[in-house]
């Protein structure tokens, strides 16, 4: 949906430790962090929209302009797509809250029993 996870070495918010490794800040900046992670929260609310708005306030993903080109003295329509001015939707609320990509907890876990019941194979 347009989120990507960092791989990068930063700030982990929702945890300990991090992506890049299990180094512990100490002192001051230990005690900086916790106060953060009071605010920090596994959802995601809003996201970046993917639709454009054009000259006229359409919305669309992409737009295009019926041109009428003449060869050989026949008339053909052909679509032709627009890039210039257009003006991109901007940040959107999301209906429902999702988990955010960097979330470090599984949600659910699969495993696969061999009974003559079960629809898994392994």
């Amino acid at each position: 949906m347009g989120a990507s996870g960092s791989r990068s070495r930063g700030l982990w918010l929702f945890g300990s430790g991090g992506p890049g490794g299990s180094e512990r800040p100490s002192g001051d900046q230990a005690l900086a962090r916790a106060r953060g992670l009071c605010s920090a929260t596994p959802f995601v609310f809003t996201r970046r929209g993917s639709m454009y708005y054009d000259e006229d306030g359409d919305l669309a993903h992409e737009f295009y302009e019926e041109t009428i080109i003449t060869k050989n003295g026949r008339k053909r329509a052909k679509l032709k797509r627009i890039h210039k001015n257009l003006i991109p939707q901007g940040t959107v609320k999301l209906e429902h809250p999702r988990i955010h990509v960097d979330f470090p907890v599984i949600i659910c876990e699969m495993f696969c029993v061999n009974t003559p019941g079960n629809f898994y194979k392994s």
